[in-house]
C-alpha cells in the first residue's frame, strides 16, 4: 500500500546524501519532495504542511552526530515523526466490563461484517468468550454472511430475523451475553452509501441503550483524505473510540492512515490486511512508519512466526536438519509454513531492502508447482529422491501436471541444498531462525525464474546437441 509513498520518499532523502551537514538550502529540496509525496499519498493537506513543517524544524535544530550522515539523520527524524503522526504507540481496547460491548460503525462497503469476525476471532484468540450480533437488519445477505462466518471461526451469533428495531435486538443480545458470561458483545451495524441523519440516528438509540464500551468506526482505506471527513462526521455524532481501517492490502495511497488520527484524535486499532479471517493486525505506528521508509518490520514478523509456526514442529525440523535427515516431506512442510505467514511477498514486504527483494525476480506461482511436485511422490521417493529414475520422474510430473523437466530441477536443486547444508557453519544459520521461521535458502534457486543469460546459454546447448 506504502510502495509509492517509500520511493518517493527513499528520492528526498538521497538529495541529503553527501552533505556534511544540515542547512536551510539543502534541506529545502528534500522537504519540498517529502510534502509532495505525503500529498501524492492523498494525505490531508494540513497535515502535510504541519508535517513537514516539523520534521524540518527537529532537523535544523540537531547538530549531526560524527557517527551518522545527514541523510541517515533525517531519515530517524522523519520516523519518530510518522510515528508520533499515526499515535505513538498501539491502543487496546477497552474490555474492562462484563460484557464489554464493541460497536461497529461505517459507510456501506467499508467492510464492517467481515471485520466484525475478524475482531471477534482475535478476541478469541486471547482467550475471550465473543457473541457477534447481527445489528444489520435491513440487509438479509449482511445475516447470512455473518452466521457463515461465524461457523467457520466457531463463534456464536445473535440474530433476529423478525424484530424491526434494531436498539431492541442489540440490547437482548447484551442480556444473553451477561447471562452465559460471556466477556464481549461485538455489533454489526447496518451502513448507508452516505452519512444521513436517519443513520445518525439509529446508531445514536443503539448506543444509548447497550452503553458501548467501544465505538468503532470501520473505514476503507481506499478512500483517502475522504476516510479522514467520514470519520470526523462519525465522531462528532458518536464520540468514536477508535478506528479499524480495512484493505490496507490494496492499492491505497496510505493517506488515511497517515491523516486520520492527527484530523480526529482518535487512534487506529486495527488493520485489515487480506481477505482472510486472519489477515487482522493490531496497528503499531512505530512499525507502520519503518515499512514507509523501507527499513521492514522484522518484530512484525517474527511475532507471526511464533504464532502461525508450532514450536514442537520446529524444533523438530531443526534436529532433522542438524542430523542430515531433512527431506522433500519436510521441505514441503517448509512451504506449507510460509503459506500460513501470508507467503513470499508478506515476508520480503516485512524485511529491510523489501524494494530491493521485490526486484528479485520472484516466482511466486513455482511454490504451487512444486508443492504438486511433491505431493504427487510416494513417501519412500521423498525420502530417497537421488533414486527416482525416469519412468517414476515421468509418472510424477503427470500426476503435478508438470514436465519431466521441472522435476528434474526440484531433485537437483534440493539435492544440491542437502550438500550445502552438511556444512556446519551453513547450518549454524540455518537452525537458528527466529522462532522457528522457514529456513529454506533463498539462494538455493526455489521459486526463481531463470535469468534470460542463462536461459540462451541453456538453448545454445541444445542446438550443440
Amino acid at each position: 500500500m506504502f510502495d509509492a509513498l517509500t520511493d518517493k520518499l527513499q528520492i528526498a532523502f538521497k538529495k541529503l546524501r553527501g552533505h556534511a551537514v544540515i542547512s536551510e538550502n539543502n534541506m529545502a529540496d528534500a522537504m519540498n519532495d517529502i510534502r509532495i509525496a505525503l500529498l501524492e499519498a492523498d494525505v490531508n493537506y494540513q497535515v502535510a504542511k504541519e508535517f513537514v513543517e516539523s520534521v524540518k524544524a527537529a532537523c535544523l535544530g540537531q547538530a549531526v552526530l560524527k557517527s551518522i550522515t545527514p541523510g541517515q539523520q533525517v531519515i530517524k527524524i522523519v520516523n519518530d515523526k510518522l510515528t508520533e503522526l499515526m499515535g505513538k504507540s498501539e491502543s487496546s481496547f477497552d474490555l474492562s466490563s462484563t460484557p464489554s460491548v464493541i460497536m461497529l460503525v461505517g459507510l456501506h462497503g467499508s467492510g464492517k461484517t467481515t471485520t466484525a469476525a475478524k475482531l471477534a476471532a482475535y478476541l478469541k484468540k486471547n482467550r475471550k468468550r465473543v457473541l457477534l450480533v447481527a445489528g444489520d437488519i435491513y440487509r438479509p445477505a449482511a445475516i447470512d454472511q455473518l452466521e457463515i462466518l461465524g461457523k467457520e471461526t466457531g463463534i456464536e451469533v445473535y440474530s433476529d430475523r423478525v424484530q424491526p428495531r434494531v436498539e431492541v435486538l442489540a440490547n437482548a443480545a447484551k442480556a444473553k451475553a451477561k447471562q452465559e458470561g460471556l466477556d464481549v458483545v461485538i455489533i454489526d451495524t447496518a451502513g448507508r452509501f452516505q452519512i444521513d441523519e436517519e443513520m445518525i440516528q439509529e446508531l445514536i438509540g443503539i448506543s444509548h441503550n447497550v452503553l458501548p464500551k467501544e465505538t468503532i468506526l470501520v473505514a476503507d482505506a481506499a478512500l483517502g483524505q475522504a476516510a479522514v471527513a467520514v470519520s470526523a462526521a462519525f465522531h462528532k455524532a458518536l464520540g468514536l473510540t477508535g478506528i479499524i481501517l480495512t484493505k490496507l492490502d490494496g492499492d491505497a495511497r496510505g493517506g488515511a492512515a497517515l491523516s486520520i488520527r492527527k484530523v480526529t484524535g482518535c487512534p487506529i486499532k486495527m488493520v485489515g490486511i487480506g481477505e482472510k479471517i486472519e489477515d487482522f493486525e493490531v496497528f503499531y505506528p512505530d512499525r507502520i512508519a519503518s515499512r514507509i521508509l523501507g527499513m521492514g518490520d522484522i518484530v512484525s514478523l517474527v511475532e507471526k512466526a511464533a504464532d502461525e509456526i508450532d514450536a514442537a514442529e520446529a524444533e523438530k525440523l531443526q534436529k532433522r536438519l542438524k542430523s542430515n535427515e531433512f527431506d522433500l516431506t519436510d521441505f514441503l512442510g517448509q512451504l506449507r509454513q510460509m503459506k500460513k505467514l501470508g507467503g513470499l511477498e508478506k515476508i520480503f514486504g516485512m524485511l529491510p531492502g523489501s524494494k530491493a527483494l521485490a526486484n528479485a525476480n520472484i516466482d511466486t506461482k513455482k511454490f504451487t508447482f512444486l508443492e504438486a511436485i511433491i505431493c504427487s511422490m510416494t513417501q519412500k521417493e521423498r525420502m530417497s529422491p537421488e533414486k527416482i529414475d525416469f519412468s517414476r520422474k515421468k509418472r510424477i510430473s503427470k500426476g503435478s501436471g508438470t514436465s519431466i523437466e521441472q522435476v528434474n530441477e526440484l531433485i537437483n536443486q534440493f539435492l544440491m541444498m542437502k550438500k550445502v547444508m552438511r556444512n556446519p557453519g551453513i547450518m549454524g544459520h540455518a537452525t537458528s531462525g527466529m522462532a522457528g521461521m522457514p529456513s529454506m535458502p533463498i539462494g538455493s534457486g526455489f521459486g526463481f525464474q531463470r535469468g534470460p543469460n542463462r536461459m540462451k546459454k541453456k538453448e545454445k546447448r541444445r542446438k550443440k546437441r
